[in-house]
């Protein structure tokens, strides 16, 4: 007997939580490309590509489209995929499809059948349940569909005779979403390699940084990484913001040429099966720092490595933030550049001048990966062993009168990947250098050009 996959395994806790009723988990339903209408689509790079949905990859991994998981708790629990039919025609213009046969076999599933069945076997899969597991609102296509099959149980004919169809409703997602939050074994091996790739297009990208280049030159050698190594692609539109650029704090252009004097702030990661990195470090554009752009960065560093330290099992989940506030501001009091004390400077708020974002995000399928940071009652979460996250204090220094011309445009942010462990946090990303010291050293030793 073959050993359940780990989507199986997340399928069979997933039932266990649900007790009673049907749930309907839809694949990513997007707006069709006019040329290709074969595939939902998302944009990337301005490219038109298919990105599963979260939910829906996380309990299935199936690639394709036009597909929707069922699952049937209680004393038989089902698993049931509905998925686009082989078709000869279709697959010379648009590629391979595996099938309902094919999928049942490779993926573990009770059932599969074609989605041409989908709207005759849904009513049917439906009746004698009275809970419906499913996220109404999130896609209003799919949510037209499952009022159809409820209209057809609730129609006089069918539920002559007491049949039971579901009158309650349960958004699935809280439950897929709090499990998505603790990282399996499997989930974590492929965060690591995500990781890894990350890493190394980071390192190409320090060895390739010169002034002259622009910014795209740079965002293509990660992208080079990313692709040569088997990722998806990047997790998201790779950041890469020199000079002015680099205090803005999500600048995608990445169209200016880069200076001499200047920082280069690179906020990339990629995708490997499904699962994101994300990583920041910021590089001076002609390999040494300015003693200023040093003072910003090391305080900065300093914030990210104590929150870091600071982060443990059981402690709440503002632990980092907290820390990289009091850091903060005690440096920026220290460079002149907020004024008063320190516990005032915190209770006004001054430091959201230079540092206005939190301290970072789950990590996982979803580069803002699901899961609750705090409770019913409005209060934070502790961290748990299995968490992925992300630590990104930054300070972004934009001109003003009373701001001293050398701290001009200097946007600083540094950002690890960590998983929660029993006793504290893993770094995943440890093998990517931070120190100003090892990061002039690289951009000196290691250059491509």
């Amino acid at each position: 007997m073959r050993r359940p996959t780990p989507q199986q395994q997340r399928r069979n806790a997933l039932l266990s939580q649900m007790e009673s009723g049907i749930a309907i988990i839809p694949n990513a339903f997007q707006p069709r490309r006019e040329d290709d209408p074969s595939r939902y689509t998302t944009w990337i790079y301005g490219l038109s590509v298919f990105m599963p949905d979260s939910d829906f990859w996380y309990l299935t991994a199936f690639p394709e489209p036009e597909s929707v998981l069922v699952l049937i708790a209680g004393a038989q629990p089902q698993s049931i995929l509905f998925c686009r039919p082989r078709d000869e025609e279709q697959e010379l213009w648009w590629g391979k499809r595996i099938g309902p046969e094919q999928a049942q076999e490779r993926f573990g599933f009770d059932a599969c059948y074609s989605m041409d069945e989908l709207d005759t076997r849904l009513p049917q899969l439906m009746q004698g349940h009275s809970r419906l597991h499913y996220a109404f609102g999130a896609d209003a296509g799919w949510d037209q569909r499952v009022y159809q099959a409820l209209n057809q149980l609730r129609h006089p004919k069918a539920s002559r005779g007491g049949s039971v169809f579901p009158t309650e409703t349960v958004d699935i997602r809280r439950n897929i979403h709090a499990m998505r939050r603790i990282k399996d074994a499997a989930e974590i091996d492929i965060m690591r390699k995500a990781v890894n790739i990350s890493v190394a297009a980071h390192l190409r990208a320090m060895r390739a940084c010169q002034a002259g280049l622009y910014e795209y030159q740079l965002e293509a050698e990660l992208q080079y990484v990313f692709r040569h190594h088997g990722a998806w692609g990047p997790s998201y539109n790779s950041i890469v913001a020199s000079g002015p650029n680099a205090c803005l704090l999500h600048h995608v252009d990445n169209d200016r040429q880069m200076q001499s004097d200047e920082l280069v702030l690179i906020d990339a990661g990629a995708r490997f099966d499904g699962y994101c990195a994300d990583l920041t470090r910021t590089l001076p554009v002609s390999g040494r720092f300015t003693g200023p752009q040093r003072d910003i960065y090391d305080l900065v560093l300093s914030a990210e490595v104590a929150a870091i330290d600071a982060i443990r099992p059981g402690r709440p989940m503002n632990t980092a933030q907290q820390t990289h506030v009091r850091i903060l501001s005690q440096g920026l009091l220290d460079l002149g550049l907020c004024q008063g004390s320190l516990d005032g400077v915190i209770e006004r708020e001054d430091y959201k001048r230079f540092y206005m974002h939190g301290p970072g995000h789950f990590l996982g399928i979803d580069t803002h990966d699901a899961g609750r940071y705090h409770n019913a009652q409005g209060e934070w979460l502790n961290y748990q062993p299995g968490m992925t996250l992300t630590v990104e204090p930054g300070l972004y220094i934009r001109p003003a009168d009373n701001i001293p011309e050398a701290f001009w445009h200097i946007g600083v942010r540094v950002e690890d990947n960590l998983l929660v462990t029993e006793h504290g946090v893993e770094v995943l990303s440890a093998d990517l250098p931070k120190s100003a010291t090892d990061i002039e050293a690289i951009m000196r030793d290691g250059a491509l050009h």
